[in-house]
């Protein structure tokens, strides 16, 4: 592996633990778009916020377990 590409220890566990943080959110805001369904339009976009927050957590650890040798 080409040392340019390889991130500390430290870092990879800050990726990670941002990576864990979005999963967090995205839970809780699934979970508060079911309880608190009033319009059809917000539950659309409280989807999208949180479909897109696991999205980014998903690449930020796969690039914290790749490129930082984290877990």
């Amino acid at each position: 592996m080409s040392p340019m590409l390889a991130l500390s220890h430290h870092t990879a566990t800050r990726l990670a633990e941002v990576g864990f943080l979005l999963i967090l959110i995205a839970g809780v805001w699934i979970a508060a778009s079911e309880f608190l369904g009033d319009v059809a339009r917000w539950n659309k976009f409280r989807m999208i916020v949180a479909g897109s927050a696991l999205a980014v957590a998903g690449v930020l650890l796969i690039i914290a377990v790749h490129w930082g040798h984290f877990g």
